[in-house]
C-alpha cells in the first residue's frame, strides 16, 4: 500500500490513516486535461498519486478515454498506481460514469442507450454527484428510470467537489434504498484534490471483484474544492502526442 506525504496529509489529514491490512485506496473520479474543464497535465496526475499514496485511480475524463490509456500505460508500467480506465459521458439527461472501458462510449445518446453500451463492454455504470444541481447531474427522473430497469451498478455517495454535504447524504441514502454499491471521489479537476475522497476496500480483481468488494467498502474524504494555486506552466496540447 503506498503512503501520503506530508504536504498531502496537510491537505487531506485522512491520508494519515493507515488501510487495514489487504485495503486499498481507491479514488473513483478524478480528470485530466483530457476532459476539457481541467488543466492538469499527466506528469502532475503521477505527482499527486504518488503524494497522496492512492493505489488505484479511476480516471474519467468527460467523454474521453486517451488521458486514462496513457495514464494506465505510465502509472503501472512504473509500478506507481493501478488506474481504472473511466470516461464520464454526457447523455440527454446528465452525466454517467462507465468504469473498466476498453472503448470510448460515445456522448449525447439518452441515459438508458449510454448504460447498456457501458454495460455491452463488461463495464460498471456509475452514477456520479447525484441530486447536485450545479453539476450536470443525471436527472432524478432519469436515475429511477435506469435504477428500476437494473442498470447502475453504483452511485456516487461523496464527492468531494460537492459543497452542501447534505447532497452527498441524499446519494447515498437513495443508494441504500435502491442496494446499490456506495462509491467516492474528488472529481479532481485540479492535481491537488487527488487525495480529497476516495474508497478504502479490500483489494479486487477485476469490474465484477470489484463491484463485489466496494459494498464492503468505507468512504473517506471531505469537501476540498481549491483553485489551483497560479504558476507560470504550457499545457500540452491533447491533439499531439504527448
Amino acid at each position: 500500500m503506498a503512503v501520503a506525504t506530508a504536504a498531502a496529509i496537510a491537505r487531506h489529514p485522512h491520508l494519515a490513516e493507515p488501510c487495514p491490512d489487504g485495503f486499498v485506496r481507491v479514488d473513483m473520479h478524478s480528470h485530466t486535461m483530457f476532459s476539457g474543464d481541467s488543466t492538469t497535465t499527466l506528469d502532475e496526475i503521477i505527482e499527486s498519486v504518488v503524494e497522496a499514496g492512492i493505489d488505484v485511480l479511476c480516471v474519467t475524463d468527460h467523454n474521453a478515454i486517451d488521458g486514462a490509456l496513457r495514464l494506465q500505460r505510465a502509472l503501472e508500467g512504473d509500478g506507481i498506481c493501478r488506474v481504472i480506465v473511466g470516461e464520464e459521458v454526457r447523455t440527454h439527461t446528465g452525466e454517467i460514469i462507465g468504469l473498466f472501458l476498453n472503448e470510448k462510449i460515445p456522448f449525447g445518446a439518452n441515459a438508458i442507450d449510454t448504460a447498456t453500451q457501458i454495460r455491452a463492454q463488461g463495464a460498471l455504470v456509475y452514477v456520479p454527484h447525484p441530486f447536485d444541481p450545479l453539476r450536470r447531474n443525471l436527472t432524478e427522473a432519469s436515475l429511477i428510470e435506469i435504477t428500476g430497469l437494473g442498470l447502475v451498478d453504483a452511485i456516487e455517495a461523496h464527492n468531494s467537489k460537492t459543497s452542501l454535504q447534505s447532497l452527498n447524504v441524499r446519494a447515498a441514502e437513495f443508494g441504500n434504498e435502491h442496494h446499490l454499491a456506495l462509491g467516492a471521489g474528488s472529481d479532481a479537476h485540479v492535481p491537488l484534490a487527488l487525495g480529497s475522497a476516495y474508497m478504502e476496500m479490500p483489494d479486487f480483481d477485476g469490474p465484477a471483484d470489484f463491484l463485489q468488494k466496494l459494498r464492503h467498502g468505507r468512504i473517506v474524504g471531505h469537501h476540498w474544492d481549491e483553485a489551483r494555486p497560479w504558476s507560470p506552466r504550457i499545457v500540452p496540447s491533447v491533439v499531439d502526442d504527448y
